[in-house]
């Protein structure tokens, strides 16, 4: 067996299982969970239809790199959204269509790593997604946190970082909409970031599958390859992006993405999915052009998240510590007792799931981030949302 598999920690939803072991949940009221980012409204129909019409395509072998025409909409796409210009990415180099952002950031990883250095680094904000830290440690190497606190706005202090940690990092991890804090990386920031990825030769790997869950239509999130084609960098050296159909377009189950950037680290990656075989149907491919080519859904999937963000934060901010934030579709507040405490609590009074922050982080010279945090995923329908943050207002004035 591989022995870095014994260094992986539970997936935060083994940990709640644990968590709850035990109790009972009021019977009187339903379960809403609040816990797995999985989107819940509806899939775009048009996206049905063309997976529907393209059955015939299961017959046939799809090529690891993808169908040329979904790679040249994924890049007209991105270069629409990221003003990267009319030439902004060429899709013969720099796209390469993935079985989504989960598969493609572990994969990533093992292309990217060099373990020969003992004490090479994989850098990530904390708290995270979990796929960033099991890919470094089953890439041979170690993790490295960077906090993410309220007073920086969720963002890590990447000033404060040591030159000896730069000198170290071979790969940058981003998350920008943020999980679970929904704090978008600012173009200052991401050029600063560049400027170091040259000076200590590392990859920035930028997570932006939030990205079109946002709230201001004039403000979308800036993005990775924007920060470096304000630069002028249209070879986008250093630099990828991982972007989903998860939940721009409410489709998790397509499987479906792309990571775009860099040509030489895209040519690297091809080959090593070429072995790993992981080609995208061509039927998902087909559909995944049809979502990448429509907005109107995504725009109305935006005005639902927002009625949602505005009824549940004038329940919830009378009595807890949160705020609305910059993108994303989770809350992350502050509660008054222990973060595991509160979830147990709040699932055994209330037939509610949330996810212990510090679930979602790890403890470094002893701060761990997201404690006395939780994290709230908003996906369920309206009324469900309503419901949930009622209940939690109800349970937290239970505990004054």
């Amino acid at each position: 067996m591989n022995p870095a598999l014994e260094h992986l920690h539970p997936y935060p939803f083994e940990k709640l299982r644990a968590l709850f072991a035990g109790v009972t949940p009021a019977a009187d009221k339903s379960p809403i969970a609040l816990s797995i980012g999985e989107p819940k409204h509806a899939s775009p129909a048009f996206v049905a239809q063309a997976l529907a019409d393209n059955l015939a395509q299961l017959a046939v072998y799809p090529t690891t790199a993808g169908l040329p025409a979904l790679r040249q909409q994924i890049a007209r796409w991105a270069e629409r959204r990221f003003a990267l210009g009319d030439n902004g990415l060429n899709a013969d180099t720099q796209v390469l269509p993935v079985n989504g952002t989960r598969e493609a950031l572990f994969a990533f990883t093992q292309t990217i790593i060099d373990n020969r250095p003992s004490d090479a680094l994989v850098v990530s904000p904390n708290p995270f997604y979990q796929i960033y830290e099991g890919a470094a440690l089953l890439a041979g190497v170690q993790p490295h946190y960077l906090a993410c606190h309220a007073e920086h706005g969720f963002i890590p202090d990447f000033s404060a970082v040591p030159a000896d940690i730069w000198q170290r990092c071979q790969l940058l991890f981003l998350c920008s909409p943020g999980n679970p804090t929904g704090a978008v990386i600012p173009s200052s920031t991401l050029q600063q970031l560049i400027a170091l990825a040259d000076q200590y030769d590392f990859v920035i790997a930028s997570d932006e599958c939030y990205s079109e869950l946002y709230f201001d239509e004039a403000a979308p999130p800036v993005g990775l390859l924007q920060a470096c084609a304000e630069l002028g960098r249209t070879d986008f050296a250093r630099c990828v992006v991982f972007h989903s159909l998860s939940k721009r377009s409410n489709l998790p189950g397509l499987r479906s993405g792309f990571v775009a950037g860099d040509a030489s680290l895209l040519q690297a990656f091809l080959r090593y999915r070429t072995y790993h075989g992981c080609a995208m149907p061509i039927a998902s491919q087909l559909a995944s052009i049809a979502a990448w080519n429509d907005e109107a859904h995504v725009l109305a999937n935006r005005d639902l998240y927002r009625a949602k963000f505005d009824a549940v934060l004038a329940i919830l901010q009378p009595v807890l510590d949160v705020e609305r934030p910059d993108a994303s579709f989770y809350l992350w507040p502050r509660t008054p007792i222990s973060d595991t405490e509160f979830a147990r609590r709040l699932y055994a009074a209330e037939h509610v799931t949330v996810v212990p922050g510090s679930y979602l982080s790890r403890e470094v010279n002893g701060d761990n981030p997201g404690a006395q945090r939780v994290r709230l995923a908003l996906v369920a329908p309206l009324a469900e949302c309503i419901e949930a943050a009622q209940r939690i207002r109800r349970f937290v004035e239970s505990l004054a």
